[in-house]
């Protein structure tokens, strides 16, 4: 399998922009994740935003990504 480094895109939060740096593999699922919950990327990353304390917004992202990818395999077993 190969990594990709993080790639910095820009989302907007609230009426601010921002950027968020991600390997290829989060942003893929994010994206379907967003597509599946019928929610824009910058409506999700917004509501991550809101939860995430204080950690870096690359990171709750990842988390977040994580923690559906597993509860989806969960739900499957």
């Amino acid at each position: 399998m190969t990594h990709s480094r993080p790639v910095k895109r820009s989302l907007t939060l609230r009426g601010h922009r921002t950027s968020v740096s991600l390997e290829d593999i989060f942003w893929d699922v994010f994206r379907q994740i967003a597509e599946s919950d019928e929610k824009t990327i910058n409506g999700l990353a917004a509501e991550i935003d809101a939860t995430r304390g204080d950690i870096g917004l690359a990171s709750a992202i990842r988390i977040y990504v994580l923690e559906r990818a597993l509860d989806r395999n969960q739900s499957l077993a």
